[in-house]
């Protein structure tokens, strides 16, 4: 390759560069002004945590404490019992993220793969389900809790969480669909029945999928308010989200305490979010992949 060569398409390589500069930085000006809008909360939060009641209100507010009130977090941590609800809070979470692991991708195989009369149609019924709002079947649910005698205990959480997730079931089927067929006619030929082509051949290939999934599930019950609301009755049985609730007073409320047991109860969820964001997006964009 002569010299001439090389230079004429530096010239090329530049001139694609100039062409798609102006996009690009357009393209980065609205991410992070998106961002910023995202975060500016957050870091609001977060400064307010380390303020006084004075400071919080200060006209025009301040957004950098002078001086830090350290010791708002140790006073929310022992204000309420953090450590019993944090302990209830992550039980709860991760035995209904392993249950609905299971359920869902049970459920996303057989539509995906065990065609039987009516499967598509039943799959359309069970999506329907999320058409559903959660307020019309509290009622319903808060009957049979207490018909069951599980009021006031966290399997009144666990139990209908874990029994079906239509969300889950279609974001797994969209990955098993993309699964050759190939895998599975193998295993028949070596006499593999159904659930062992399930457990040792689609459940290892889901796990991309489940990472997405599992984390969704996790931020969903880390952050549930209104379940826990209405179904636990004792103090000690209270979730992290519930608790946040007793700071607020009837007449006063302890707004810095209140922020920093806003923080406290977030740490978790973003230890999930940034340790697994990688497995998040791999896992939406491979299950979007087909239909």
């Amino acid at each position: 390759m002569t010299s001439r060569t090389i230079a004429s398409e530096k010239k090329i390589i530049a001139r694609r560069k100039i062409k798609l500069k102006p996009t690009i930085i357009l393209l980065h000006i609205i991410l992070i002004l998106g961002s910023v809008i995202m975060v500016f909360p957050f870091l609001w939060t977060l400064s307010s945590s380390f303020m006084n009641l004075a400071q919080v209100f200060t006209v025009p507010p301040t957004f950098i404490p002078n001086p830090f009130v350290w010791e708002n977090y140790p006073r929310s941590w022992n204000a309420q019992p953090f450590g019993r609800a944090y302990i209830n809070s992550i039980y709860i979470a991760f035995t209904v993220v392993a249950s609905q692991m299971i359920t869902a991708s049970m459920a996303a195989y057989a539509f995906a793969k065990l065609k039987f009369p009516g499967s598509n149609a039943l799959f359309i019924v069970f999506l329907a389900t999320m058409m559903v709002p959660m307020q019309v079947t509290m009622i319903p649910l808060f009957i049979i809790m207490r018909d069951l005698g599980l009021l006031g205990s966290h399997l009144a959480l666990i139990l209908p969480a874990a029994m079906f997730n239509a969300f889950g079931v279609f974001l797994l089927r969209q990955f098993v669909a993309t699964l050759p067929a190939e895998l599975e006619e193998a295993a028949v030929v070596d006499g593999a029945s159904v659930p062992n082509i399930f457990f040792r051949i689609i459940l290892p290939l889901l796990k991309p999928a489940l990472a997405a999934f599992g984390i969704f599930v996790f931020l969903g019950q880390w952050n549930s308010f209104l379940m826990p609301l209405i179904f636990l009755q004792a103090p000690n049985r209270f979730t992290v989200p519930l608790l946040l609730n007793f700071f607020r007073g009837i007449y006063v409320t302890e707004i810095p305490l209140l922020l920093a047991g806003t923080i406290i109860a977030v740490v978790p969820v973003l230890i999930v979010y940034i340790i697994f964001q990688k497995q998040i997006i791999e896992g939406i964009a491979i299950t979007g992949m087909k239909s």
